[in-house]
């Protein structure tokens, strides 16, 4: 790849190796080498500029859960090495909550969550990423609801007045990379899918989902089959049932030896005006960030469908900003 390391054989080598040299290697120097010195971070809970601040959290983070594993499930990337390349990356994390930080005192708690990375990289540097980690199931498995870990953060940042704001694309800075991914008919599919349920038509769902289909969704919640997806997709668009939906990035990828894949960055951005994976109405203006994965093929001869599903989004900061609303 030109620009990059020759020891990294193609992109996705270069993605799962250095985010083992960073986490799992303790070489936390070579975030000097692999992000840009102004790199523009955003999630959920806020947007971040500078790899000082990246360092920073970095190191905390392995203070409370010093034995993080990171396992690279996939990674779903477009673009080339001269212009440069957005890597959609979805990690399984492990690690034992064994140091004081901001989820309080060491619990021993054996603690396991997705996150999805979009990252761009040019010359064997990352200068642009959006990062949704599940972090309701971090909190559910430390005894926590997230609306609690919610109002937790809240007091923790000083009250409603001097507490951080979620992530809106009001905060926005502008990075490197402005591209939307590629126009691969997998990528299409997968957006047509998503706008379809968005729009209300939960009819999609048995015309494109295999009928055994596996999902992972946010929470550490697994669930198989139609009823099982129509809940879920049901559940969080009749919270926000006027907000409006965006695909902000799609990518589809045929590899060798892997299925065809999809993946997307969405958004869903309006008021909190409906019953649903929220509770009661609040009136709350809310921004959703959310990552999706979707692996395509066919059991029996027919036109392939989705067999498995991974969704992300934060159920904390949906909460936060419903909290700082409410008050």
């Amino acid at each position: 790849m030109k620009g990059f390391d020759p020891r990294f054989r193609d992109f996705p080598d270069f993605i799962l190796g250095c985010t083992k040299d960073i986490w799992e290697d303790r070489g936390l120097h070579t975030l000097h080498q692999y992000y840009a010195d102004d790199i523009v971070l955003r999630m959920p809970l806020g947007i971040y500029r500078g790899n000082a601040g990246v360092i920073a959290k970095t190191m905390g983070t392995l203070v409370e859960f010093p034995d993080r594993e990171l396992l690279g499930e996939d990674v779903i990337w477009s673009g080339t090495p001269e212009d440069g390349m957005l890597s959609s990356h979805r990690v399984y994390t492990t690690g034992t909550h064994l140091g004081p930080g901001p989820f309080g005192d060491p619990t021993g708690k054996r603690i396991t969550f997705r996150a999805i990375a979009d990252c761009y990289a040019k010359d064997n540097t990352i200068s642009d990423e959006w990062l949704v980690r599940d972090y309701g199931g971090v909190v559910r498995q430390m005894g926590w609801s997230p609306r609690d870990a919610a109002a937790r953060l809240i007091a923790q940042e000083g009250g409603q007045e001097r507490a951080s704001r979620p992530f809106t694309p009001a905060q926005n800075i502008d990075g490197p990379y402005n591209g939307r991914g590629n126009t691969s008919d997998w990528g299409e599919h997968y957006a047509e899918t998503l706008s379809r349920i968005m729009a209300a038509d939960f009819t999609v769902i048995p015309e494109t989902y295999d009928r055994a289909i596996a999902a992972e969704y946010p929470g550490l919640t697994s669930v198989r089959g139609w009823a099982e997806v129509d809940a879920f997709w049901l559940g969080l668009r009749a919270a926000f049932p006027n907000a409006t939906f965006r695909i902000d990035h799609m990518i589809g990828r045929e590899d060798p030896s892997m299925p065809p894949r999809a993946a997307l960055r969405w958004s869903l951005h309006g008021r909190h005006d409906g019953w649903g994976a929220f509770g009661a109405p609040t009136g709350a203006d809310v921004y959703v960030m959310g990552m999706a994965h979707a692996e395509y093929g066919a059991l029996v001869a027919s036109d392939p469908r989705i067999r498995r599903e991974f969704v992300l989004y934060d159920e904390v900061a949906v909460w936060k900003q419903i909290l700082l609303h409410t008050g």
